[in-house]
């Protein structure tokens, strides 16, 4: 239960289907204040203001600590390295299907169940990770690390139903979460300034901002705060000689700590191929050596289709039609039609 509507709809759900429900809110980040930082105790009270109405009981864990260890410090490490990580994958593998599911099998359950957009299908001898019918908020991406172990004794809820028809659910039974907003963003830094909240861990060197020849155009103020295709936020105006297009991030020289622009919208960002790294596999996919699929190197992105090759533990993806900032950091995700496969780490 994370105070939100998924989670209260999908307890709802459960309940209409004869589950024993037990609510578990999840406390992973000790900053709460005024700021704009991740207030748990707010979505605490929500969650428990849900459970009441449900008529179920409703407790709170705490894996501040397991959460800086095994999601944040690769966050911050990831950053350092000029890359641009996905903590909420992490968290799903390292927390929720890890200590979650460990703590709640402690009070008795035999199933944790959370209101993710997707749907599973357990075989004999194997597990399947399924997209959602909303395909607009199918959240298979996020869950691409979880090991297939973990998913053995997991519930979607919401597998089948669309973001309005929950809304309608929590309207229906006049659920505190009903017109809640999403949350967006990273829980931990919430709706703060994201280069702010980085500079109070992560001091930055600053460097030049040069373009592909090397020409000196400016100064950053440390290339972790930068991403790959990013169009604004380095203070560059007018340059004599250029066009009037936007400059865009095109790559990072760490050893020399310059950020590398272009002017426009050139070839620059676009590549065919990939390779990935720590790459899960969800159930069994049979051939690895080299098999088509479809992948998603970010969230939003419609699905592309590929080829897989792997070879000596390095996996590559080699894309029908040339991609837009591929970024080292984020995952590759890997589906079949309504299948997710899992994926891996974009290096």
């Amino acid at each position: 239960m994370s105070g939100g509507v998924d989670s209260s709809v999908a307890a709802k759900l459960l309940i209409e289907n004869g589950y024993d429900v037990i609510g578990l809110f999840m406390h992973n980040w000790e900053e709460d204040g005024d700021d704009g930082a991740c207030c748990a105790a707010a979505d605490f009270d929500d969650a428990r203001a849900v459970s009441a109405k449900l008529g179920i009981p409703c407790y709170s864990v705490n894996f501040a600590a397991e959460y800086q260890e095994r999601v944040f410090a690769y966050f911050l490490d990831a950053y350092k390295k000029g890359r641009t990580p996905n903590p909420d994958v992490l968290c799903n593998r390292e927390i929720k299907f890890g200590p979650f599911s460990r703590y709640a099998q402690t009070l008795g359950a035999e199933f944790i169940a959370t209101g993710h957009y997707c749907g599973i299908k357990q075989f004999k001898n194997d597990t399947h990770l399924l997209k959602a019918r909303d395909t607009q908020k199918d959240q298979t991406y996020f869950l691409n690390q979880v090991k297939t172990k973990q998913l053995s004794n997991v519930l979607f809820p919401l597998a089948n139903l669309h973001k309005s028809e929950v809304r309608q659910i929590a309207k229906t039974e006049n659920l505190v979460t009903a017109k809640k907003k999403d949350s967006t963003g990273i829980c931990f830094i919430g709706e703060r300034k994201f280069k702010k909240f980085l500079q109070t861990y992560l001091p930055a060197q600053s460097g030049d901002i040069v373009d592909a020849s090397g020409r000196v155009l400016g100064t950053h103020d440390g290339l972790l705060y930068y991403t790959l295709g990013q169009r604004k936020g380095f203070g560059l105006g007018g340059i004599a000689g250029e066009g009037q297009n936007r400059w865009y991030v095109i790559g990072k020289d760490l050893a020399k700590n310059r950020l590398i622009v272009s002017n426009g919208e050139g070839e620059e960002l676009f590549s065919s191929v990939l390779t990935m790294q720590d790459v899960n596999y969800i159930g069994t996919v049979g051939e690895k050596h080299e098999f088509r699929a479809a992948a998603k190197c970010r969230y939003r992105q419609e699905e592309q289709p590929c080829t897989v090759f792997t070879q000596n533990n390095k996996t590559t993806l080699r894309f029908d039609t040339p991609q837009r900032a591929v970024t080292p950091g984020q995952y590759a995700v890997l589906y079949q039609e309504n299948r997710c496969l899992g994926g891996g780490v974009i290096v």
